[in-house]
């Protein structure tokens, strides 16, 4: 493992997924990653439009494990939600749940 990924890895609060690990920036932010949702895309469409690219109407991609409770950003924790789903998801999850702090 190289000394660069062992302070990656060092430095997230929670353990990463197996065969993943949290990528952050130099801020210590997680680092999005647009191949990731672009990788996603490719096999869940957009479901008002039905397509794999481009813009998709009243649909945001979402973290069912937010990033900053550790969530992965990696294609099985992405989901489909409305904008008002999305608002709502992240009003209730200001805070991680005690399980995933």
């Amino acid at each position: 493992m190289s000394v660069l990924l062992a302070l990656l890895l060092a430095s997230t609060h929670l353990p990463p997924a197996p065969g993943c690990y949290v990528h952050r920036d130099w801020d210590g932010r997680i680092a999005r990653s647009r191949e990731v949702v672009a990788y996603w895309r490719e096999t869940n469409p957009c479901p008002s439009t039905g397509r794999t690219s481009g813009r998709c109407p009243g649909y945001e991609v979402n973290h069912k494990v937010p990033l900053f409770c550790g969530g992965a950003d990696a294609p099985r924790n992405l989901e489909w939600l409305t904008r008002r789903e999305h608002v709502a998801f992240h009003r209730a999850m200001k805070q991680c749940p005690p399980s995933r702090r």
